[in-house]
This record gives structure tokens, sequence and C-alpha cells, in this order.
């Protein structure tokens, strides 16, 4: 149900009876509906990493009180805390370091058998070069970063 995936304040008077009849249905989804805005809502508003700490500590217990069962994502949390309060420093994600290993990841997989590194490397290089279309001028310090990756990854491929 695509409502469920909307911010409640972009839903039309139809979209939002369709999840009133969904949550009159499974009320505990209304529980994960509002914590999940919540939570949203902190990483767009708040304004620093201190800000941000108090606020998710605060929606935790909420989380916790719920009595639906945050565990998994709360342990995850835990794991990563520094790493996600982080974000609220720079405002800066992740993404696009993701993006590229898991390029990296499907293009050793689709690789297989191939036998020396270069090999290997002029196939990532290739897929970077055609993602420069999309990321424009900062392929540049993709480029840079692989550079020094491919030091370090030619000893370990075998």
């Amino acid at each position: 149900m695509w409502e469920f995936r909307r911010r409640p304040k972009d839903l039309e008077s139809t979209a939002a009876q369709a999840l009133e009849t969904l949550f009159a249905a499974l009320p505990e989804l209304r529980g994960v509906y509002d914590l999940r805005w919540e939570l949203t809502r902190i990483f767009e508003e708040a304004p620093d990493r201190a800000t941000a700490a108090s606020a998710i500590e605060d929606w935790r217990r909420r989380a916790e009180q719920s009595g639906l069962d945050w565990r998994p994502f709360l342990a995850m949390y835990d794991r990563h805390r520094e790493g996600i309060l982080a974000y609220f420093t720079e405002r800066q994600t992740s993404g696009p370091v993701e993006g590229l290993n898991n390029k990296a990841r499907v293009i050793v997989k689709r690789s297989y058998g191939l036998k020396s590194c270069d090999t290997l490397w002029t196939r990532l290089i290739l897929d970077v070069n055609w993602a420069r279309e999309k990321l424009g001028l900062t392929i540049e310090r993709v480029r840079h970063a692989a550079h020094s990756i491919w030091r370090a990854f030619c000893g370990y491929y075998t």
C-alpha cells in the first residue's frame, strides 16, 4: 500500500481514508507509521548532533513503550550510533561510497573467472566512467579514492 510510504502531510483525502481503514484493521501499524515519521522528522529538523542524540533517545523511549518489537532496529542503532550521529555534523550521507562499493561487488560477481587484478580493475574503471554522465565532476574524487583502493586491492585479489 503506497499510502503507507507517503508522508502524512502529502496524503490526499482518499489516500488518508485508505490509510485509516488499514489502521483500523491493523492498529499496531499506526504505531509503526507514527514512530517512523517522528524519526524522519528528527533527521530533517535537528540542527546539531547533541540535539539529534537527545531527540533520538526520546524517540527510543517512545518506541520501547509502544509495545512493538523494535529490538533489531534499536540494536542496529546502538552498533552504529556514532556513524548515524555523524550525519548531523555535516549532513552528508555515505550514499556515494556505498553506491561505488555495490558497483564493485556486482562487477566482481559478473567477472567470475577473471584471472588478473588489472582486468578486474579495467572493468571497474569502465563502469565508473559510464557513471560519469550521472555524477558529473564528482567522478574525479571517486577516481582518486579508487586509485588508493586499487593499490591495496591488488595485494589481496587472487
